[in-house]
């Protein structure tokens, strides 16, 4: 069964706190984009290896046992028993690129095993499974906008969508470090609510109103992803940001953007919803 997981963009990042287990507190908005990978899940016969990876596309770094995709098989062993299985990915989403491709396949493991071998494990089992992966991976069992506090794991719903405009991600084959990110950051917690700012802000305004607190670090070891935000916004952006930790800038357009980026830059737009009936 082949099932196509997406990543996300983040409107707004603020990082608030630092918390006594090393972590950080934030506040941002999750938004799913429609840019995917491919995964697809084979059973085996009996007496199969109970486990098998394997991948093309994107080049996926470490092994089989590091991927968060094992890691998820392992968790939801030890709740059901579940046949030999083959696991193929197609990797098209990059990596390190602050969209939250890994948690997305993950994610989509989990409910696609779930579904496929009629498990009938619960969603409160799965949301468990999925926030030992990541802080994000949660997102991704439900794939609907969200506010999310705490690590990036507490959701709450908002009122959000932006199916009337064009979506353009941009990767500038930059391979962003989350922790070398954090370096140099000094919580602060957030002066603008941004719940407000989503639901009542125009959009044309959110350029003065919704920062990536990231932003601070990341255009500083990497002065090419400002440059990067600044064309974005030179092509008719009415909002621009960095996602995550980067290193992928989105722009949000009322019209189709231009696409003259560098060559070596990979691009995903995402037409309007009425635009691609």
């Amino acid at each position: 069964m082949l099932v196509f997981p997406n990543c996300k963009i983040n409107l707004g990042l603020n990082i608030t706190q630092k918390r006594e287990d090393g972590f950080h507190n934030i506040e941002t908005v999750f938004y799913p984009v429609k840019w995917c990978d491919a995964l697809e899940i084979i059973q085996l016969p009996a007496g199969s290896h109970n486990f098998t990876f394997s991948g093309s596309g994107l080049q996926i770094d470490g092994n089989a046992e590091d991927n968060l995709i094992y890691k998820a098989w392992r968790l939801l062993s030890e709740i059901k028993p579940i046949p030999p299985i083959k696991v193929h990915l197609h990797k098209n989403l990059p990596m390190g690129a602050g969209l939250g491709g890994g948690s997305s396949d993950a994610a989509f493991f989990i409910k696609q095993l779930n579904k496929q071998f009629n498990l009938d494990i619960s969603y409160e089992q799965m949301n468990k499974v999925a926030s030992q992966l990541g802080s994000d991976c949660s997102f991704f069992l439900n794939n609907e906008s969200v506010l999310a506090k705490g690590k990036g794991n507490e959701f709450s719903s908002i009122n959000l969508d932006l199916s009337d405009y064009y979506i353009l991600l941009v990767y500038p084959n930059i391979h962003s470090n989350t922790k070398d990110a954090y370096a140099g950051i000094i919580p602060s917690p957030s002066k603008k609510d941004l719940k407000t700012i989503m639901e009542n802000t125009p959009i044309n305004k959110w350029k003065d109103e919704l920062t990536n607190d990231f932003e601070k670090t990341v255009f500083i070891k990497y002065p090419q992803i400002k440059k990067l935000k600044e064309d974005i916004y030179a092509a008719g952006a009415v909002y621009a940001c960095m996602s995550g930790s980067g290193s992928s800038v989105f722009g949000i357009f009322d019209n189709e953007p231009p696409l003259n980026f560098d060559s070596t830059y990979k691009f995903y737009l995402q037409t309007p919803a009425k635009k691609a009936l």
